[in-house]
């Protein structure tokens, strides 16, 4: 996608799912993004990428992508973190120490 447009409202807009997801996290708000490259999430942080007003970042693994997303979210920015759903099992360490934390600005 080259510059970004505001859809007109009513309008349709034609994306493959993880393109309609990336469209969804900058409709939101979202200013941090942060994911760990695996098929088939890879091509989400890539369209997110695009927008204007979002940091992106690959991560090391999932852990350290959640990680950077709850740091955003303490810091009162929304943030967005992409993973499969194995990299869940990777992650676990630090969504179990964020449900002591709490975060401010909003985590997906």
């Amino acid at each position: 996608m080259a510059a970004v447009q505001p859809a007109p409202a009513h309008s349709r807009l034609l994306m493959s799912g993880n393109e309609a997801v990336a469209r969804a996290v900058w409709d939101a708000g979202v200013r941090v993004a942060a994911a760990y490259p695996g098929t088939p999430s890879t091509e989400i942080l890539e369209a997110i990428a695009t927008y204007p007003d979002i940091y992106a970042e690959w991560s090391v693994n999932e852990k350290v992508s959640l990680e950077v997303g709850i740091g955003a979210s303490m810091a009162g920015s929304r943030a967005f973190c992409a993973m499969k759903h194995v990299g869940m099992n990777v992650a676990s360490d630090a969504l179990m120490t964020l449900t002591l934390t709490g975060v401010k600005g909003g985590l997906v």
